[in-house]
């Protein structure tokens, strides 16, 4: 379950410290986390001090963090050994990719739309106030 276990053994007169660092690590990644998040519950300080910790050790970027995150890689790139699904495979991508960039290109639109008929309102409005702000004076 964790890359990482915690083998040596203890000074008998070792201190709370490191007696509870030495269970952490015996219980993993997952212990680290939920005491963290409980010190965060309990008194925010505690919480800090024990996420500044697991940054410090590198307790929370150990190796199976990065081997699982490098692992993954661009899988959708890789063939499958079938031609047929590739070739559906790369069309498909490339008309997904098609309709994202048409998606993003529509809501800018839109967004400039909305952007100008705002604008167009507060010249209107402003507009409107200039001219009742004069009217009187002039009368």
């Amino acid at each position: 379950m964790t890359s990482a276990t915690y083998t040596a053994t203890l000074p008998a007169n070792a201190g709370w410290f490191s007696r509870a660092e030495a269970w952490l690590d015996r219980k993993g990644k997952g212990a680290w986390i939920a005491a963290m998040v409980l010190g965060f519950v309990f008194f925010w300080p505690v919480g800090l001090a024990l996420l500044f910790y697991m940054i410090w050790s590198k307790k929370m970027f150990s190796t199976s963090c990065r081997k699982s995150f490098k692992s993954s890689g661009f899988s959708t790139m890789k063939s499958s050994g079938n031609s047929a699904f590739d070739a559906y495979k790369a069309d498909t991508l490339r008309r997904l990719q098609e309709e994202q960039a048409n998606f993003e290109d529509f809501l800018k639109r839109l967004r400039d739309a909305k952007d100008k008929a705002e604008f167009d309102q507060f010249m209107d409005d402003r507009a409107s106030k200039a001219r009742t702000t004069n009217a009187p004076a002039e009368a």
